[in-house]
């Protein structure tokens, strides 16, 4: 959560590769909204915004 915090402060946003059982227990603790999910490293790279 500090690294997610950090992203944000900087104006970026932090790309956590997953699988479906980390996504699923993500979002039971509802901490999808502070993290930006991904299910592959290809989807992460697309998601990285330049400046």
């Amino acid at each position: 959560m500090q690294l997610a915090k950090q992203a944000q402060n900087a104006n970026g946003t932090l790309q956590i590769v997953t699988n479906a059982r980390v996504t699923q227990t993500v979002k039971l603790v509802r901490l999808e909204k502070f993290l930006s999910l991904q299910t592959t490293v290809d989807a992460a790279l697309e998601n990285i915004q330049t400046p």
